[in-house]
């Protein structure tokens, strides 16, 4: 499976009245915590690869609610984990990648897997999401701490030759959306807070 995603600085609370406006479905939303995980064998920040360990919490009023107040992570769900690899970026235009994710039973069992095949945390992304249905896409509007706000949409494929297809009407849907897709960014939220961190270290 490829994942094809576009990633936008943005303001949340514009881009959530104009989905309203298009008559977008709001999906769910939900707390996340990325542990970020360092191989062994290779130099994950080289062959730009990812392994990833999320921790996700239902927030009050996800799951189809209308209201985005926000908050924290309340009695609307339990914590559940899933265990996702990200291989390299295949297309210089949009922020695709093989992606395989799994969900496991248990957390601990599983972090003790990975300590024992030698994989050691590399460090922690945490942020709020929410997730809207349009036109065929998942949009996301991310407040990530730390960072700030994003809009990322995406949509998944099973065949490599339909990427460029679907970049392209992510792109056209961003523009509706009032985004301009030549501002993306393609660097991961993780490689983001490390270069906020090494700049803070220089000074």
């Amino acid at each position: 499976m490829f994942e094809v995603e576009i990633k936008v600085p943005a303001d949340v609370d514009a881009v959530r009245d104009r989905l309203r406006r298009a008559g977008a479905e709001r999906v769910d939303a939900r707390r996340q915590r990325d542990a970020y995980y360092d191989a062994p064998h290779r130099d994950f920040a080289e062959t730009d690869e990812a392994l990833r360990m999320r921790h996700e919490t239902p927030l009050p009023g996800g799951s189809g609610a209308t209201d985005a107040a926000g908050g924290e992570p309340g009695s609307s769900g339990s914590e559940t984990t899933k265990i996702t690899y990200k291989g390299p970026l295949l297309d210089e235009e949009s922020k695709t990648r093989a992606e395989h994710e799994t969900e496991v039973a248990d957390s601990e069992a599983a972090a003790g897997v990975l300590s024992g095949l030698g994989f050691e945390p590399a460090a922690t992304v945490e942020k709020r999401r929410e997730f809207w249905a349009y036109d065929g896409f998942t949009v996301t509007l991310d407040a990530v701490d730390g960072l700030g706000e994003f809009v990322e949409i995406e949509r998944a494929v099973d065949d490599e030759s339909a990427i460029e297809a679907v970049r392209d009407d992510a792109l056209a849907a961003l523009d509706r959306l009032g985004l301009d897709g030549a501002e993306q960014v393609r660097t991961s939220y993780l490689g983001l807070l490390l270069a906020g961190e090494d700049a803070s270290d220089a000074n």
